[in-house]
């Protein structure tokens, strides 16, 4: 049995990994903030700062016990939704008996809440510059409430995609675990945010100026690379909570091998990017690094503690390159993401999960198409109920601002005031 030393450090620990989840958040905003234009600062720290301020409270009145049901009807809806309103400590719910004797059902579900705004996050920096800030609000609202917390029931909360290779003997009686497997949410929270992030883009248009009439594409620049590089290392050191807690206990070697793979997927997706971008065109691109080392972090997510120091070192080469490419993709499809959203959390989200069956502990043609079950899955989902929120705010109240507001920028229309009030810089 454990003692009471051990689940202490264990509980310890976790609270650590809530907090360095919670500094994501700001690693989040200053990278947006760099990559897109001043005249919206305001707009998008005000996003940000909403996103997490609803998503706690939406995940304690129904997000925790929607994603932790404890039983379903076909492996996919919870079975007794109006009772998951609100939280309701169990007995043991500060006792070594809960969960193992990793940490108490507070520290529990405050980690899991620190998750359930990132997927809103991602569709931030896709939208930034041209999004009603009312509409992303709604949007939020239901996406954080409702479509995360389902989505992370099927595997996390024991839904159908946690028991898909599972063997049963005559009596029921689970004697062969499988199915598919994301450690920390390549899937489960990545790539949820990134369909959103699509469906949105498509549905809002680009901003002004971004394709010309004449097909090519316009450049609008970021207006503060210090800070989208120091959003990254921030991100870089978040990462460190997001999957080193997700280990769910102090245990030293697998939250060692976890942060050692997730660190390096990270510095070669970095690598990778800049490498590429350097290649295909001829110059040193710092965002394209940033991104690249953001890449190899949602890449290594779903996998980092089954893959090996080169697992994990290839895993996040093969996303700083698709990094660039789906960048291009992206452009080459017309849809405009500033802050590269898209690539990152979809693409490298999608690769990641993929990986598991490639490389590591799983790695297995069976394992493969469990991964490629739960990618088709979860992607139809986010989708379709991505499409169905957006398109009806798009046909009722707007999703778009006037092209007037977008080129005064979001800060002065829809807030009154300027981040830099004494160096405004009119960019239109």
């Amino acid at each position: 049995m454990m003692d009471n030393t051990l689940f202490t450090v264990n509980n310890v620990w976790m609270m650590i990994c809530t907090a360095l989840v919670f500094l994501m958040h700001l690693g989040f905003s200053l990278l947006e903030i760099g990559l897109t234009r001043q005249k919206n600062t305001i707009n998008i720290l005000f996003k940000n700062v909403f996103i997490i301020s609803i998503g706690l409270v939406l995940y304690t009145v129904i997000g925790f016990n929607l994603m932790y049901p404890g039983t379903f009807v076909a492996g996919v809806i919870p079975d007794y939704f109006f009772d998951l309103f609100g939280l309701n400590i169990p007995e043991d719910g500060l006792t070594i008996a809960y969960a193992d004797g990793g940490y108490t059902y507070w520290t529990d579900f405050l980690f899991q809440a620190m998750f359930a705004a990132t997927a809103a996050t991602i569709v931030s920096g896709a939208v930034a510059e041209r999004m009603k800030l009312g509409s992303f609000m709604i949007f939020t609202i239901i996406y954080v409430g409702l479509v995360y917390p389902i989505v992370g029931s099927w595997q996390w909360g024991g839904g159908f995609l946690s028991t898909l290779g599972n063997e049963m003997n005559e009596f029921g009686e689970v004697i062969s675990e499988a199915g598919f497997y994301d450690f920390a949410g390549s899937t489960l929270v990545h790539s949820v945010g990134g369909w959103a992030a699509l469906v949105a883009v498509w549905l809002l248009g680009a901003r002004i100026g971004k394709f010309k009439k004449d097909g090519s594409i316009g450049a609008i620049p970021g207006h503060n690379m210090p800070f989208a590089t120091a959003g990254v290392l921030i991100l870089w050191l978040g990462w460190f909570g997001f999957n080193g807690g997700s280990v769910l206990s102090a245990n030293p070697g697998k939250t060692s091998l976890v942060l050692v793979t997730t660190c390096l997927a990270a510095a070669s997706g970095g690598l990778s990017a800049f490498l590429v971008s350097l290649f295909k065109y001829k110059q040193y691109d710092l965002s394209m690094f940033l991104n690249g080392i953001l890449g190899g972090l949602v890449g290594i997510t779903a996998g980092a503690d089954v893959m090996s120091v080169s697992d994990a070192i290839v895993i996040g080469f093969v996303a700083g390159a698709l990094i660039v490419l789906a960048v291009a993709l992206v452009d080459n499809l017309k849809l405009d993401d500033p802050v590269g959203a898209i690539a990152v959390h979809l693409v490298c989200g999608v690769w990641g999960t993929l990986a598991v069956g490639i490389f590591g502990k799983l790695a297995g043609w069976a394992q493969f198409g469990y991964q490629v079950i739960g990618v088709v899955s979860v992607g139809t989902f986010c989708l379709i109920m991505s499409y169905a929120i957006i398109k009806t705010l798009k046909s009722t109240v707007g999703i778009r601002v006037s092209a007037y507001e977008e080129q005064e920028g979001l800060d002065i229309e829809e807030h009154g005031m300027d981040a830099y009030p004494d160096f405004r810089l009119n960019q239109h």
